[in-house]
């Protein structure tokens, strides 16, 4: 089993995101997405090449993300997202509401 992990490789605008976003790792996530936005300005870029699943509460931690980010006049950005979450985000009609990039902005 994988474990969750986030690197801030530009702290407040690049975000790398690994392994499972599950119920497990959602709490950390929101954490440390929440202190992304707050310390950012412009796009802030979570990069999904390297995440392995996502579960509906992963995808609960990104929406909540992408609102804050809305709130503090950002803009969440998925980039590099593999295609098993890219056909969960469709299925889940997301990928009308999160922003999705196959590169940075």
């Amino acid at each position: 089993m994988n474990a969750f992990a986030l690197e801030a490789v530009e702290p407040g605008q690049v975000v790398h995101l690994t392994g499972r976003l599950d119920i497990h790792a959602a709490a950390d996530a929101r954490l440390a997405l929440a202190d992304a936005v707050e310390a950012g300005s412009g796009d802030l870029v979570v990069d999904l090449a390297s995440l392995d699943t996502v579960d509906a509460t992963g995808l609960g931690v990104l929406v909540g993300a992408h609102r804050r980010a809305g709130r503090a006049g950002r803009t969440l950005v998925l980039r590099d997202v593999p295609a098993p979450v890219g056909r969960l985000l469709f299925l889940t009609r997301l990928d009308r509401v999160l922003r999705i990039s196959s590169s940075a902005a």
